[in-house]
């Protein structure tokens, strides 16, 4: 006859057993979930392909700063990384921000000029989106939340100790927030571009609040042909 403390091991070792199984299974359907939503997002924003044979972006409208300051401003972008921000300041075309490809340059506002930094570290041109699992990203699914009055499915991208944590539509996939360590964005109004859906407002806080913004665009031209000295300062 078995004793008892033998048969409650051998139920506490099953017990174990199937709990660690389903921990597996809850992290393999975490991982594939969040890796279907961000399928899904590229596929309903465009296709992996559309966005791709993207090489050169404009975006023109206003900016925001602070309570009113608002101002026109324009911004270039081309592969791989080459970006310039222009804000229009008394009708004058000012160069705030951007990467030459192998410089990078911003305002300084107490001196008021650009001014070159040369630890500056460009985004690249397509989004943490596109080929992330190349790129050395993990991906986890967070579950859902409502942001307003939209639930949202909740995706962490970490890449060595740089986490972001992203929001996306459960209707329409596109993003609506975005929360990194520093900055919190958030996007509205997708409209069509050609073959993509860009968003035409969005909206950037943080707690020091001392760079919030509020940029609404009014126009995107993709794939120009920019003249050589565009990114040039």
């Amino acid at each position: 006859m078995l004793r008892k403390p033998f048969v409650q091991n051998v139920l506490l070792l099953n017990m174990r057993k199937i709990l660690l199984m389903f921990v597996l299974f809850s992290q393999c359907i975490f991982a594939q979930t969040a890796k279907e939503i961000i399928d899904k997002n590229i596929e309903l924003s465009g296709g992996l392909t559309n966005w791709k044979l993207l090489n050169s972006v404009i975006l023109q409208g206003r900016v925001t700063l602070g309570v009113n300051d608002e101002y026109p401003i324009k911004i270039y972008q081309e592969r791989p990384n080459l970006t310039k921000t222009v804000i229009t300041i008394n009708k004058k075309e000012t160069p705030i921000e951007g990467f030459d490809g192998t410089k990078g340059y911003a305002m300084n506002y107490a001196t008021n000029k650009i001014q070159e930094y040369p630890n500056y570290n460009p985004e690249s041109f397509d989004n943490d989106f596109i080929d992330w699992e190349s790129k050395g990203f993990e991906a986890r699914y967070l579950g859902k939340e409502k942001i307003g009055e939209t639930y949202c499915h909740k995706v962490e991208l970490t890449k060595n100790v740089n986490k972001t944590v992203y929001y996306f539509d459960t209707r329409t996939y596109m993003l609506v927030k975005e929360v990194k360590a520093d900055e919190t964005l958030v996007y509205k109004d997708y409209r069509k571009v050609g073959s993509l859906l860009m968003p035409f407002r969005m909206e950037s806080s943080s707690q020091k609040k001392d760079s919030d913004y509020v940029m609404i665009i009014n126009k995107i031209e993709t794939n120009k042909v920019l003249p050589a000295n565009t990114f040039k300062f």
